[in-house]
């Protein structure tokens, strides 16, 4: 009885744990992870942003890497192998906390392959029980997985209430996310609180509706008739891609950096020296961003509402 307790109290603490997994990598997990963190921060709820991946982009999209800040993972590591407790950097952006990756997490997924073959897939809900003493604290949890470790995205899964899969439009990003179907419904379950809020595309041409409308019935295709892709999409932009992850920015930081910054001509006419210049995709790419955030409130308050009425709807 009191192990029931323990998974109800589990399952509260991480309502709103979104973990953003895809077993492909380059199909932007990282940056929608930053930047949904950062403008759900940005709108005023508390964050906290995990970052799963030894590669430790989080880092240089935010702007710590190699700062005191950055432990390079090994708080992380601690917490999800029972070393010590979960001890997030407070602050890295108003109202948004980070749990840093990096080099640290290498010998992650040994310890994994040890536990299980102790413990079964029970081990898998390793990182949810490093997290949920601190959830409570903030108002969402996200996740960023590192790509093409199956071991440290089932963490994810057996974590989160909910999985958001970024992918392109091409075959890799669309298999790697039926790869990441295959292993849900394992994951369900240990975690039967486990969702799809949605796929959404990244890196995608404005008009490529029909290209949409495909990817759209390959998701039904993964999860069994199921096609929540997401209306928002980020846009292609290589350049302010680039911008945010050389000045440690994101997208409605750089939007900001673009309203103040002179035009070139002027720069020009008083002879000032010319640095490099923040494309103008910047400010479309931050829309994405936001629209992106928006969807994802909606549909998470739709859901919430809904699960609410069945639960009154069984008690009568």
């Amino acid at each position: 009885m009191a192990k029931h307790a323990e998974e109800v109290d589990r399952t509260v603490a991480l309502a709103r744990t979104i973990a953003l997994v895809n077993d492909k990598g380059g199909v932007g997990k990282t940056t929608l992870a930053v930047n949904l963190a950062g403008q759900l921060a940005g709108a005023g709820f508390a964050c906290l942003l995990v970052d799963l991946n030894r590669q430790a982009n989080v880092a240089r999209d935010l702007g710590y890497r190699d700062t005191a800040s950055d432990d390079h993972g090994r708080n992380l590591f601690d917490a999800i192998t029972g070393r010590g407790q979960l001890e997030p950097v407070p602050g890295v952006r108003p109202g948004l906390d980070v749990a840093p990756g990096g080099i640290e997490l290498d010998d992650l997924v040994s310890h994994m392959v040890g536990r299980m073959s102790r413990e079964g897939l029970d081990a898998n809900l390793a990182l949810g029980n490093a997290l949920s003493p601190l959830a409570p604290n903030y108002d969402f949890v996200v996740i960023d997985s590192p790509p093409e470790a199956t071991f440290l995205v089932d963490l994810c899964l057996y974590a989160a209430r909910w999985i958001l899969i970024p992918t392109r439009s091409d075959g890799a990003g669309l298999d790697g996310m039926a790869n990441v179907a295959k292993r849900f419904a394992v994951a369900k379950q240990y975690n039967p609180g486990l969702s799809l809020l949605g796929a959404v595309l990244f890196g995608t041409g404005v008009r490529s509706t029909s290209i949409h409308d495909e990817v759209r019935d390959e998701i039904a295709q993964a999860f069994g008739g199921q096609s929540p892709l997401f209306s928002a999409f980020i846009r292609f932009s290589e350049k302010t891609a680039q911008d945010g992850r050389r000045m440690g920015r994101l997208a409605h930081e750089l939007e900001e950096d673009l309203a103040a910054q002179p035009a070139w001509w002027k720069a020009l006419r008083e002879g000032k020296r010319q640095g490099p210049r923040i494309s103008a995709t910047a400010a479309s790419v931050a829309g994405d961003y936001r629209d992106l955030a928006l969807e994802v409130l909606s549909v998470l308050r739709e859901a919430e509402e809904h699960q609410s009425a069945s639960l009154e709807g069984a008690q009568q």
